[in-house]
């Protein structure tokens, strides 16, 4: 067995991960990428409304993609293509979820799929401030041109695994599983009737409640710490928030102290305060990670980049990219 495995990325239309508009899959094979598709499609029936947010971000709107088929046209031969092949994304928790919920809102069965996190296995094979695609694409020496086109991406992400493959001299994917102790995971297949995900329950009560985001509420304002919550002992150990201590700055998306339980539920612990501890720290306020080269931080990123250069490994991660790995939604307001 050689160094095989598929690359995906999805953009999806709004804050529910079950609204791909774009998908891209890069094929490797021996370490080389040898096929690469991208799919332009309309989310699930219902559930197909674009967030002005999501289109500021990927460029994708409803017109690019009116004559396109949906999801649920699309996915048999998406799937055809990955196979039995091992699934490499960048926060596969969120790429994986985006797969599962629109199964669901389509009512379609999916299939099991083995899948690896560059997140985690970046963490392991780079001293990074911070994991976000473009940072360790750079790192990886496979720079990004069009961040947040769904081909570039999964063409970024694949090519990160091929240079972990190479630091670490993986002759397959499979061995950096048990040279770097995490990173790996699995999802059952989906059959109609089966519970659904959380991030499809929320999705359908704001459907129910006549909105198709949640409204920017009163705490956005001035965030509330808010309690810490235990950590969940049960979480998946490959979620990329797994024995991670995790401290939030500004405003997110949702509640900050919805954010902790969410986090503690990902098994995550969470304070209040930059500490000795903390490994990830979470910023909103629009903030993405370019901002740590502009100069544009909270007070406790400024702290973070001191203890980072004081030798204390934390990473700094966009609201984003923290809602992708927990679920949740964008701020109405853009």
């Amino acid at each position: 067995m050689s160094y095989d495995f598929t690359a995906i990325d999805f953009e999806t239309a709004n804050g529910f991960r079950g609204s791909p508009c774009s998908v891209g899959v890069i094929k490797v094979r021996a370490g080389e990428i040898v096929d690469e598709r991208l799919w332009m499609m309309r989310p699930p029936e219902g559930f197909d409304h674009f967030d002005p947010r999501n289109v500021q971000i990927h460029g994708v709107t409803p017109e690019m993609v009116a004559a396109a088929p949906r999801f649920g046209e699309v996915f048999a031969e998406m799937d055809a293509m990955i196979g039995g092949d091992l699934v490499v994304a960048h926060n596969a928790a969120f790429d994986l979820g985006v797969i599962r919920s629109a199964l669901e809102v389509s009512e379609l069965p999916g299939p099991a799929y083995q899948h690896a996190c560059t997140v985690i296995l970046s963490r392991r094979s780079y001293n990074l401030a911070s994991y976000s695609l473009p940072f360790v694409a750079e790192a990886a020496g496979v720079p990004l041109r069009n961040h947040h086109d769904a081909l570039e991406d999964a063409r970024a992400c694949a090519g990160i695994m091929i240079d972990i493959g190479r630091i670490h001299g993986a002759g397959r994917p499979q061995d950096l599983e048990e040279a770097l102790g995490a990173g790996f995971s699995a999802v059952a297949p989906y059959r109609i009737g089966d519970e659904v995900s959380r991030a499809t329950q929320d999705a359908r009560n704001w459907r129910a409640s006549g909105s198709s985001i949640p409204k920017q509420p009163d705490w956005a304002v001035w965030p509330q710490e808010g309690s810490n919550p235990d950590p969940n002992p049960d979480a998946d150990p490959a979620h990329p928030l797994f024995g991670q201590n995790v401290v939030f700055t500004g405003n997110l998306g949702i509640s900050r102290q919805d954010a902790k339980n969410r986090a503690a539920g990902a098994g995550a612990s969470t304070a209040s305060r930059v500490t000795r501890k903390t490994t990830v720290l979470v910023v909103g306020d629009g903030f993405v990670a370019g901002d740590l080269t502009s100069g544009r931080l909270t007070s406790k990123a400024r702290e973070v980049l001191k203890k980072r250069d004081n030798g204390q490994r934390i990473e700094v991660v966009s609201e984003g990219e923290f809602l992708q790995m927990v679920g949740g939604a964008w701020p109405a307001t853009v």
